[in-house]
């Protein structure tokens, strides 16, 4: 493993008999870095996730964790690790206060001075049964013990869910801080705001595989723009073929005798200028796309490869 990865997956694959949860992932998060793992829910970003905590074995490919295999580190790795899964399951005839003190036993006491900070910082009753409790107050209680312990890593699986938005901000100012300090964030969601508000590189999965790995600001690149065309007189889709940084191109004629042209332009505008010159243009009209769009564009159903189907339902 190269110095420096928090997160390595070389040809990851899961199969729960005839779906293919994941499919030969690749990806490295380098140490100190601050990683969004974003899909549509049922992509496999949470059987990914669980197979780095160790929760499940792939069944093709490794993943390393800090530098080891998450088979192998056991629980001085597991200590090593903050962890919010994301389906939380509590104790609910306890408090919230002796079960994260229950935590920092298993962890050798590590974290307890964590506890009332946090908890006062998201608002969190500790004298509170977790039965009583909200599905909010119960998301406060899955951070605290995330953070607690001054992880390393921090893998938070849809942390926010639950959260109102205030206590939101409050979390995004959280990871800042740890991140700062030189922890390493690996974040799954399908939230695009909350991955845009606290992540600086991304991974788009979909049906089990890897579509995309970039930074942002790249990916906000290339979302492209949504252009519109409009022509005094007919024209025919067939004159703008071959432009090869245009999609979804349609052409829909005007009830005056023009025509209007639509289509999302990535890169150079300059083959599609020139091929309208040859036509009467009287308006042009060109929207930066949100990132969202590129993402959406990312999430269209992949079908199957292979005859074998791919994940539909979970993660």
């Amino acid at each position: 493993m190269v110095d420096g990865d928090a997160i390595r997956l070389q040809g990851l694959s899961k199969h729960f008999g005839p779906i293919r949860a994941l499919d030969r992932v690749d990806l490295e998060v380098q140490r100190g870095e601050v990683f969004g793992f974003l899909g549509p829910n049922g992509a496999g970003k949470s059987t990914a996730i669980r197979i780095l905590m160790d929760l499940i074995r792939p069944t093709a490919g490794y993943a390393e964790v800090l530098g080891q295999r998450p088979d192998h580190g056991g629980t001085k790795l597991r200590s090593r690790i903050g962890y919010l899964p994301g389906e939380l399951r509590l104790p609910e005839h306890t408090t919230a206060g002796r079960y994260l003190h229950y935590l920092t036993k298993l962890r050798d006491n590590c974290g307890t001075d964590g506890i009332n900070d946090l908890a006062e910082r998201f608002d969190l009753d500790l004298s509170r049964t977790i039965g009583k409790l909200s599905k909010g107050n119960k998301q406060k209680i899955g951070v605290v013990q995330a953070f607690m312990h001054q992880p390393e890593l921090l893998i938070l699986d849809e942390p926010t869910s639950g959260l109102d938005p205030l206590l939101q901000h409050e979390f995004r100012d959280l990871v800042q801080e740890r991140c700062a300090e030189g922890a390493t964030l690996f974040m799954s969601s399908h939230v695009l705001g909350e991955i845009e508000a606290t992540v600086e590189r991304v991974a788009i999965i979909r049906a089990g595989q890897l579509v995309d790995i970039d930074d942002l600001a790249t990916l906000r690149h290339r979302a492209g723009q949504e252009i519109e065309l409009r022509f005094a007189h007919a024209v025919s889709a067939d004159a703008f073929d071959g432009i090869s940084n245009l999609s979804d191109l349609s052409v829909t004629p005007e009830p005056e005798g023009g025509a209007t042209l639509r289509c999302i332009l990535r890169g150079e505008p300059d083959q599609l200028l020139k091929a309208a010159a040859g036509h009467h243009v009287m308006a042009w009209k060109a929207d930066d796309r949100e990132l969202e769009d590129l993402f959406l564009d990312f999430y269209r159903p992949a079908g199957t490869e292979d005859g074998l189907p791919t994940a539909t339902e979970g993660d």
